[in-house]
């Protein structure tokens, strides 16, 4: 707890706090829990044990989700909401490796605090707290579908601010309709305890041994997908790292102008989906540099018309290499376009306006940023406000316009962290740099005619 930030101590014992006085207050309530409703409440809180000990990990520092939830729903239906804050606090039980105690008491107290609003809303819906019979299943549906509605959300918010205090995750960051389908799917889940409670009517406990087969395979499925996210994550890490080794001073330039593409993509609305690709797109946008000769990228003074031809012909060379990788999708037209510009004059197809894909526009704009605002062999690098004045000053003959305001107003709101001064290279490093860059709108290369 002690690496923990003091607002997310505070919000910690808050929650904490809170949880302790409804689960006291429930439990003096005379009649709240009654005796016979004790043995259920033990295998549902055994059901939520076991699968909140084995959990699929998410994409957040030190986060994971679990289907646990569906009986913290069905003790809602079970056992009232006493009951199911009961069952949700024996998170603080989970048997996971290496999960610190103030972890430990912070899942249970939030849901605790989730199954008690829960089953509040279920029988203020006029739910009945009690085994359903099967001819009143039907009954269930409304409050049952209100008590999921508060729980689900609930859950979200009450997880989303702690890692915001503590540091794991940037609000301003989450796209609104990720969280909208991330929502959704957990609806999904919660049916789950709708299952639970129409089968304990007549196989009792066994429902929970027959509702945990398709719980553990929806985990399964959730675990299947975010390994193939990281899969795919390393591939284009290993990638964008083999492009790196071809100039000393871009270093972290494909990781930087990924993120500023996704800053761009987030202000104008993009879909989750597409967020994803246009970052793959901008880790990728210089890849077909490894088919340009290094004695080009690094010779100095100006360029013959075929030297100057390979350097133009690199988003092509890029677009061959990663033909291959279907999952980039729209991130193909990214690579292959991001050096056009509004005014026809850019490279390699001459397009012009909107014939130029918005992925390569968004991308151009990012690129041209990081270029500006990092150190090169021939300069150092600008401030971020003389930066923004340059795509000002290029914008609706360079750069859309569109998309360099949206990149100013989400510098302006989120701010930018520009990349730190270059490290002398060590004794025995090799160094490799590029005598002009290509992405630098403020100093194009120069080209000398052969003829």
């Amino acid at each position: 707890m002690r690496e923990l930030p003091w607002p997310a101590k505070v919000y910690l014992v808050t929650v904490v706090g809170v949880a302790g006085v409804l689960i006291g207050r429930g439990l003096v309530v005379p009649d709240r829990l009654g005796e016979h409703h004790w043995p259920t409440l033990l295998v549902l809180a055994l059901l939520f044990l076991v699968c909140e000990s084995v959990p699929t990990l998410l994409n957040v520092e030190q986060a994971a989700m679990s289907v646990s939830f569906s009986a913290a729903l069905a003790a809602v239906v079970l056992v009232g909401d006493v009951g199911a804050a009961l069952v949700g606090a024996t998170a603080v039980l989970s048997v996971r490796p290496g999960l610190p105690l103030h972890k430990r008491l912070f899942n249970g107290a939030q849901f605790a605090i989730c199954g008690y609003a829960a089953g509040w809303v279920f029988e203020w819906l006029g739910g009945a707290q009690d085994v359903p019979s099967v001819d009143r299943f039907t009954d269930l549906l409304g409050p049952f579908m209100g008590a999921a509605a508060v729980f689900v959300p609930l859950n979200a918010v009450l997880f989303t601010v702690m890692l915001s205090l503590a540091g794991q995750l940037h609000l301003d960051e989450v796209p609104l309709r990720g969280i909208a389908q991330f929502l959704v799917s957990y609806l999904g889940y919660a049916t789950f305890g709708l299952l639970i409670a129409g089968l304990w009517a007549t196989v009792q406990s066994i429902s929970a041994v027959l509702v945990l087969l398709p719980l553990f395979i929806a985990r399964w499925a959730f675990g299947q997908y975010l390994a193939q996210q990281r899969s795919y994550d390393a591939t284009i890490a290993a990638l964008c790292q083999a492009v790196e080794t071809k100039d000393y001073y871009t270093r972290g330039h494909c990781t930087r102008v990924s993120s500023a593409s996704t800053m761009i993509a987030q202000e104008i609305g993009m879909g989750p989906e597409r967020m994803r690709a246009i970052g793959y797109a901008g880790m990728l946008h210089d890849v077909g540099k490894l088919g340009v000769p290094t004695k080009v990228l690094q010779k100095d003074g100006r360029l013959t018309e075929e030297e100057y031809a390979a350097i133009q012909l690199h988003p092509m060379r890029g677009l061959e290499i990663v033909r291959g990788i279907d999952f980039l999708d729209e991130a193909f037209a990214g690579i292959m376009h991001h050096h056009e510009r509004q005014d026809g004059k850019g490279y390699p197809m001459g397009l012009a306006g909107a014939e130029i894909p918005e992925f390569a526009r968004i991308i151009a704009v990012a690129d041209a940023f990081d270029s500006m605002t990092s150190d090169r062999a021939y300069r150092k690098a600008k401030s971020i406000d003389e930066a923004i004045a340059e795509l000002r000053k290029q914008s609706g003959t360079q750069f859309d316009p569109v998309m360099v305001c949206a990149f100013v107003k989400a510098v302006d709101r989120r701010g930018w962290d520009p990349p730190g001064k270059m490290p002398a290279p060590k004794a025995d490093e090799i160094v490799e740099t590029v005598a002009k860059d290509h992405d630098d709108p403020t100093a194009p290369i120069e080209v000398v005619s052969e003829r």
